[in-house]
């Protein structure tokens, strides 16, 4: 079957451009202007924008283990709704994803049942972390995830000697939660009860900053490649710039870029509390430098859902998460409407940094002969997030009631188009990616 795209606004060497694009199966058979019209079927995208296919880095399905939060069906549902064409899922679910075994029911539950495409991380653990050559050449398998700090579920890693292993041997790259968990424990007395805005105290700048540059070191040590998340601290991006690596890149998230406290906590209470910390303005600030300066790579929504009923329990009961794959696409292409980030920029962060620094196949870019993955907004309509939008099992968002100048539209997954006017209008055609 072929399909042609006629009079969109393509997303095409940097820029838009008037072109048509034809599918034939997964792949883009021709990019150009007046393309022929004898395709099986031809779809008129006059006042649509169309990207190279987003991709969110970032996600905690929840599968097995906690499904009346997320599945694999729910998450990657939200996230097609929203423009997102891929998602890298974490592995701190229950059982946690430390073996082979584990990682083969993933991938074999997300078959025939995910919207989108994925890869899943392998969880680092003391005991696997000489052990990780597994782990070469898997498709389907997007790299190791380690987290140093503790956070949601059973995955830690926090012995210097054991963190240095896992970067040493790794035959992926390594992404990790950074936070120093001594002193975490160390910091616990500072936690006040029913008080939320004690969270970023207790999970101060400082566990942050001394993590990363720990990891940094260990890094250019081994001559291995990290990959940083959720980075919350105008120091840590500073410590970055000042001491450029040519092994390790850095992501944030839209809620670190758009939210800051302590007035997000007297707004939304324990629904703005996540790991690491939404912190003060001149975080997220020092956050946005580090994204016009290209210290930081990728934005990732950290998806991580949990109930209303969850979320409402006091501090700090209250679980720390926030959903975010079905917004992230489109809040950063409001900041481009919005003149805070370029064009090229949007789609760098989204799209072409996820498939160049983690090495995914035939995607990236709008080009013949590359995956049909195509993300399709409406730039000339407003939108407001509203919770009822919202297709995550957890029903919520922390920007609800967000007016955007854009609206969402369309997604094609591997040539099928699978959401358009909004709606989702086939059936489940995601594939796991295949990486250099």
């Amino acid at each position: 079957m072929s399909l042609l795209l006629k009079n969109g606004q393509v997303y095409y060497n940097d820029d838009f451009q008037n072109l048509d694009i034809l599918i034939e199966g997964n792949k883009i058979k021709k990019v150009g202007k007046n393309l022929d019209d004898n395709a099986d079927e031809i779809q008129d995208c006059s006042g649509l924008s169309i990207f190279p296919g987003f991709i969110d880095t970032h996600v905690h399905f929840r599968e097995p283990g906690d499904e009346k939060k997320e599945t694999l069906e729910s998450g990657s549902r939200a996230a097609v709704l929203g423009g997102m064409t891929g998602v890298f899922e974490m592995p701190n679910t229950n059982p946690i994803v430390d073996n082979l075994e584990r990682l083969n029911d993933k991938l074999s539950r997300a078959k025939n049942r995910m919207h989108c495409n994925y890869a899943f991380y392998f969880g680092a653990t003391n005991e696997n972390s000489d052990n990780l050559d597994i782990l070469k050449g898997l498709d389907g398998c997007c790299g190791v995830k380690m987290f140093v700090g503790s956070s949601t579920g059973d995955l830690l890693v926090k012995d210097s000697f054991y963190i240095e292993q896992v970067i040493k041997n790794s035959p992926r790259i390594v992404s990790i939660h950074s936070e120093d968990e001594d002193m975490l424990l160390a910091r616990k007395n500072v936690i006040e009860e029913g008080n939320v805005k004690s969270h970023y105290i207790w999970r101060s700048v400082e566990c942050a900053v001394s993590s990363t540059k720990k990891l940094i070191d260990f890094a250019n040590k081994h001559k291995k490649k990290i990959h940083i998340l959720h980075i919350t601290t105008k120091d840590e991006v500073n410590y970055l710039k000042d001491n450029q690596s040519d092994y390790v890149t850095f992501e944030t998230t839209p809620n670190h870029i758009s939210l800051y406290g302590p007035d997000i906590y007297d707004q939304i209470g324990t629904f703005a509390q996540i790991n690491p910390p939404i912190r003060t303005k001149e975080h997220l600030e020092g956050i946005w430098k580090g994204i016009d300066e290209n210290i930081i790579s990728i934005i990732g929504s950290d998806h991580s859902p949990h109930t209303k009923e969850q979320k409402n329990q006091p501090y700090p009961k209250s679980p720390s998460g926030m959903p975010g794959t079905q917004t992230i696409g489109l809040i950063m292409t409001d900041y481009y409407l919005k003149n805070k980030i370029s064009l090229k920029k949007l789609v760098d962060l989204l799209c072409v940094n996820p498939c160049k620094l983690f090495g995914i196949k035939d995607r990236g870019e709008i080009k013949e002969g590359n995956i049909a993955d195509l993300t399709i907004y409406n730039l000339n309509k407003s939108f407001t997030i509203k919770d009822e939008w919202i297709a995550s099992n957890c029903g919520w968002t922390p920007f609800n009631g967000k007016e955007l100048k854009v609206s969402p539209f369309g997604t094609f997954v591997q040539g099928n188009k699978v959401v358009w006017d909004q709606k989702l209008v086939n059936e489940a055609k995601g594939q796991a990616y295949a990486f250099n």
